[in-house]
């Protein structure tokens, strides 16, 4: 904690960033779930190469990808803050929980929606 009258240094700006990835890479170690949907990227952005989607197509695909894997990545930080603050079983620390879980099924479910709108009619054209 910072004294008053004392300026905490500041850290080089490059420092965000490898502090952000350095968290990305901590999810993906920590989190089956953040796996499993860096694999379903992976997947989708292949089979997007392979079906040579629109540029209107990429855009919703990637807008999909990146909001699940930053809202999971939102998710596990709440969780941690969770156990941080408490050890015990209280109900709202339960609901802060089932909450963000619920955000990432949310938009999961809508990138699951999107998916098919785009990718269905071109494998059954296929």
């Amino acid at each position: 904690m910072a004294f008053p009258g004392k300026r905490k240094k500041r850290q080089p700006f490059y420092k965000s960033f490898l502090f952000a990835f350095e968290g990305i890479w901590a999810a993906l170690k920590s989190e089956r779930n953040m796996r499993i949907h860096f694999a379903a990227a992976a997947a989708v952005l292949c089979l997007g190469w392979y079906v040579a989607l629109s540029k209107l197509e990429w855009m919703l695909i990637l807008i999909c990808i990146f909001g699940v894997i930053s809202l999971e990545l939102v998710n596990s930080a709440i969780e941690r803050v969770v156990d941080l603050a408490t050890s015990e079983t209280h109900p709202l620390a339960k609901q802060a929980k089932d909450f963000a879980a619920g955000a990432v099924l949310v938009f999961a479910i809508f990138s699951v929606i999107i998916g098919l709108i785009v990718f269905l009619p071109k494998l059954v054209e296929w």
